[in-house]
């Protein structure tokens, strides 16, 4: 967590210094929006048999980037990636994960420096590999869902909140027990429903 407290100062004091928002007078262009995320949902695991399905909450900071164009000052299109260190937890077990997604994001925002933001993402592709728990250690590939988000933008910052729903289509069965397998199971699936809470900052190139 102090790592992300760390960067996010530094990347505030270095925008605020050398750069313009991404609705300057220029009327368009290239920009980037990087970010802090801290995410809060809920997940649940469709697992093979013998095992039971699962519930469990997934909470974690991480990392946002978008690389796009702005448009006549009010529409953006951009690329859209994320990266995050979640808590997947419930009450038999805690692990940590990694997970990292990406997708296209478009949306629209208030020409001045103090605005309304607002955004919808199609999510194209990613991963959630949760450490082994027990003996089972799985990893769920195939993330395709869309996120919906808003936010107030304040010069080069904007305060962002999401409502994310994925489902990762495909799961890979690294362990099982001492074992190492690396087989796919096409009947695994788990999804994952949350809320992100962001702090970013879009400026022009």
């Amino acid at each position: 967590m102090n790592i992300y407290v760390v960067a996010l100062s530094l990347m505030a004091g270095y925008l605020a210094l050398n750069i313009r928002p991404a609705n300057a007078a220029d009327g368009g262009g290239l920009f980037i929006e990087p970010g802090v995320t801290y995410e809060r949902g809920n997940g649940k695991l469709d697992l093979p048999s013998p095992f039971d399905d699962d519930k469990a909450d997934v909470n974690g900071f991480g990392a946002m980037a978008r690389v796009g164009f702005h448009i006549s000052e009010a529409f953006f299109v951009a690329a859209d990636g994320r990266y995050s260190r979640p808590t997947v937890d419930n009450d038999d077990y805690k692990a940590d994960a990694t997970a990292y997604n990406y997708g296209l994001t478009a949306g629209v925002q208030m020409p001045t420096t103090l605005g309304i933001r607002l955004w919808g993402t199609w999510v194209a592709g990613g991963e959630l590999d949760p450490e082994k728990d027990e003996n089972l250690d799985l990893k769920f590939k195939g993330a395709n869902g869309y996120r919906l988000g808003g936010g107030i933008k304040l010069g080069i910052v904007s305060l962002n909140l999401e409502y994310q729903q994925l489902k990762y289509s495909d799961a890979e069965l690294q362990k099982l027990g001492p074992f190492t397998v690396g087989e796919n199971l096409d009947d695994t699936d788990a999804t994952n429903d949350s809320w992100i809470a962001s702090v970013s900052f879009p400026f022009s190139l």
